[in-house]
């Protein structure tokens, strides 16, 4: 990867912390310094057990999902499709530790890795890093509120139709099976219930 693309992958984690929070010199100096960015081709991990779960990630454009495996199944557990960070389950108490969550590009997909540690470490020395955590901890208990709510709909049916209504972006790029993994029916469900609504707008 090009240094101006990463400058500007970096740039662009900096401007939604900006958008949260003024931000102080020294907080940028510390998150260039202490942030890398990357770049995922499609279907490839970015993080999985065999990993140590030390970082956060900025997705600056892409998709990805998390997903875990059970009784060698994949079960798709979100869906990101950019500007906003992701991050594999962790205790806040626990030491550094394996991933139990696979992190995976769905198609080539750029990010920026922020070290856990760095993260402890700006709490530490900049007030504005409360305020940014404060917000985006917000932002992903929602997340996780909608999911929570979505999980318990028992029409397959209507926990699609609740899944568009919560989701604006264009679910065309996500693969079928990763879609009914995340709202746990089977393949063969989604495709009826899609070509169904399709035929109703026609």
């Amino acid at each position: 990867m090009l240094e101006s693309r990463k400058i500007f992958l970096v740039d662009a984690m900096l401007d939604y912390f900006r958008n949260l929070s003024p931000i102080s010199n020294g907080f940028v100096k510390e998150v260039k310094n202490n942030s890398h960015a990357m770049l995922v081709r499609k279907n490839k991990y970015i993080l999985s057990p065999l990993d140590h779960n030390v970082s956060v990630y900025f997705v600056v454009n892409g998709l990805v999902r998390g997903f875990i495996k059970e009784d060698h199944k994949d079960i798709t557990t979100w869906i990101s499709l950019g500007n906003e960070f992701i991050g594999a389950i962790q205790a806040p108490s626990e030491s550094i530790s394996p991933s139990i969550e696979y992190l995976q590009a769905l198609e080539d997909t750029e990010l920026v890795a922020i070290p856990n540690a760095a993260i402890q470490m700006l709490y530490d020395l900049y007030a504005e890093t409360n305020i940014i955590g404060r917000k985006i901890l917000a932002l992903q208990y929602h997340a996780a509120c909608e999911r929570s709510i979505l999980a318990r709909i028992p029409s397959a049916e209507r926990r699609y139709e609740k899944f568009l209504e919560l989701n604006s972006f264009d679910t065309s790029n996500v693969p079928l099976r990763c879609l009914a993994s995340f709202l746990g029916m089977r393949l063969e469900t989604l495709s009826r219930i899609r070509s169904k609504l399709i035929k109703e707008l026609d």
